[in-house]
């Protein structure tokens, strides 16, 4: 075969060609073990009553508060976490690896353990509770420990993406913008957040999914109480227990709702990612 030809048989042949066969069956069982739970939840959803079920006052006061401190742990997310994900990724000091560690820690923590951490920390006898009881301020059982459990545990989500897309735009055009003389603010604002904007975006929506789903943390810093501290998913936790027709309904609802902000970023116009 001549040179030319190979070159056009390599330009003809199929992107996926290179994987092994084999690939494909692990693949298709990981997406079974993905579709197949959500397809007997759908198939077990008692249809004639779904909308009273998700309308009913408990519901719709769970997945007002469950929206409501999910948006403001995110916005939380962002304050913090944007400037963490700069350190990390920009940051040359000792002890850098150490405090990425510990930034990403509470991916791999139990939530339960979260939640336990923040009561010891802010709780009446924690920590920091006598301080926050001479200012008459109580933390633990308020809507507050919703947002502030939320944001423990989906923060690093925030952070691991904005430092990803941090690292692979690299350094070259802030270097740029130095050298004509701007300042770092504005080499931040003007340069480097436009370019890892598509990765902040991502961070945001997993960090917003993440403490829409909340369960451990919330439940062991805030407890449970209606319309103040008791999200969507510690009501689909009681109802199991007294309307499982109700749990199930749900279930699928904060289901369809995550599903929705996943594949709405992901249809962002301008997205780096196929």
């Amino acid at each position: 075969m001549s040179r030319r030809a190979a070159r056009g048989a390599r330009a003809d042949a199929p992107v996926g060609g290179a994987l092994p066969a084999w690939v494909h069956v692990p693949a298709a069982a990981g997406a079974l073990l993905v579709l197949v739970p959500l397809v007997a939840v759908v198939a077990r959803v008692d249809w004639p009553r779904f909308g009273a079920l998700v309308t009913s006052p408990s519901s719709l006061a769970a997945l007002r508060l469950s929206l409501l401190t999910a948006t403001a742990s995110t916005a939380c997310c962002l304050l913090l976490g944007v400037p963490m994900a700069l350190v990390l990724a920009r940051g040359r000091f000792p002890g850098l690896r150490a405090l990425r560690a510990l930034v990403l820690l509470p991916l791999v923590l139990p939530p339960v353990i979260g939640g336990l951490a923040l009561l010891y920390a802010l709780g009446r006898r924690g920590l920091l509770g006598p301080a926050l009881d001479a200012v008459g301020v109580q933390v633990a059982f308020s809507t507050l420990a919703v947002v502030l459990a939320q944001t423990f545990v989906s923060m690093p989500f925030l952070v691991l993406s904005l430092e990803g897309a941090l690292r692979t735009a690299g350094e070259r055009y802030e270097r740029v913008a130095a050298t004509l003389g701007a300042r770092p603010g504005r080499v931040l604002v003007r340069v480097t957040l436009p370019l890892v904007a598509p990765g902040l975006a991502s961070g945001a929506v997993l960090a917003f999914a993440r403490a829409l789903g909340e369960f451990g943390a919330t439940l062991t810093f805030a407890g449970s109480l209606q319309g103040v501290t008791r999200t969507l998913p510690l009501e689909i936790y009681l109802q199991r227990e007294s309307d499982p027709d109700a749990a199930v309904a749900l279930s699928l609802l904060l289901v369809a709702v995550s599903v929705l902000v996943v594949v709405g970023v992901r249809a962002r116009p301008g997205r780096g990612a196929p």
